[in-house]
């Protein structure tokens, strides 16, 4: 199993570049990043200082989207970073939440994020693809990869997840909604003539490693990580708005939670002061985070693995942020490379 750190690009970037660096040394292989420009600070310029100062760490966002950029564009930035420090990029996408509610945008559908994919891919491996009528190619391209991640929830999403993408991010560290999406994508994938085994699944979550598992310990990470729960339920009351909370296409065990959701405040997004969480009850908080001791990280995390996943991605945003890259380091990731 691989490992990933997830950080969103508060100022100062050096601060990002640093942790980045301490997770690379400490074993972990992605460095991802949030990829709202409005809430912080511009992702593929920090990639870019990331890249200089590690050696084979793989970057990218977690996730971007096919609407605050243009296509050539985002190809183009990728390519570039390639071609600068040798094929370390992986490009994560999905329809947009924060990055386009923010400014004032509805997510893009998923015809176009399924277009986008291609597209972006295409151009940044360097083929000619079709945007917005117009045949482009980046003609400097040379041997360049771009592997394209889709973000996923719902049926449609998961998919066309199946159909087109190179990898499949869930973010949330649930058991029974990891196998039933993972089926989903392999299903999606099968029916589309494709391996289902060459689609990389990542799971990102957040992970706070506690001392013990006192009750005390316990409900302080808690605390840290029920932010999470809230992101979750954007997406989720989507597929409510869409589907239904008993349609039986999406699994009540991801919808139920959300009844008593009120609101969210995106200046408050992915944080462990957010105030839109109190919905979150402790039980979602375990299902979908990883928390407790080293020894409960290690269970859980073997148990991700033997569903199908490839990758953990640690969403690393609470008050223990090098603390839990360390003890990742010292304890965890040992236990899946040895």
């Amino acid at each position: 199993m691989d490992f990933g750190l997830v950080l969103q690009t508060d100022p100062p970037g050096s601060a990002v570049v640093g942790l980045m660096r301490r997770a690379e040394r400490n074993g972990f292989r992605y460095g991802w990043t949030f990829d709202s420009a409005v809430l912080w600070q511009e992702p593929f310029v920090i990639y870019s200082r990331i890249l200089e100062h590690t050696q084979k760490l793989t970057v990218g966002p977690m996730v971007t989207n096919p609407g605050t950029r243009t296509w050539e564009v985002t190809a183009s930035t990728f390519a570039t970073l390639n071609d600068m420090y040798g094929n370390r990029t992986v490009c994560g996408i999905g329809r947009g939440d924060s990055a386009m509610r923010v400014a004032g945008r509805k997510p893009n559908t998923l015809a176009r994020l399924g277009e986008a994919i291609g597209v972006i891919r295409d151009l940044a491996e360097g083929r000619e693809a079709v945007v917005d009528g117009q045949p482009l190619r980046l003609p400097w391209v040379r041997d360049g990869k771009l592997p394209v991640w889709i973000a996923a929830y719902g049926p449609k999403a998961l998919a066309l997840a199946g159909q087109k993408a190179d990898g499949f991010i869930l973010q949330l560290a649930d058991l029974y909604l990891t196998e039933w999406m993972v089926k989903a994508v392999r299903t999606a994938a099968a029916e589309a003539g494709r391996d289902p085994a060459s689609i990389k699944i990542c799971v990102a979550a957040p992970a706070y490693v506690t001392a013990d598992d006192s009750p005390e310990a316990l409900a302080h990470a808690r605390e840290q990580c029920r932010w999470f729960g809230g992101m979750v339920g954007n997406h989720v009351a989507d597929l409510v708005e869409r589907y239904g909370s008993d349609s039986g296409m999406v699994p009540q065990e991801l919808t139920d939670y959300i009844r008593a959701r009120k609101g969210y405040d995106y200046s408050h997004h992915g944080r462990a002061d957010n105030p839109d969480t109190a919905f979150v009850p402790d039980e979602v908080v375990d299902r979908f985070c990883v928390l407790g001791p080293a020894e409960a990280h290690i269970e859980k995390l073997k148990a991700l693995r033997e569903l199908g996943v490839d990758q953990f991605a640690v969403y690393d945003m609470h008050d223990a942020k090098e603390a839990t890259i360390d003890a990742y380091g010292a304890q965890v990731i040992p236990a899946f490379t040895s």
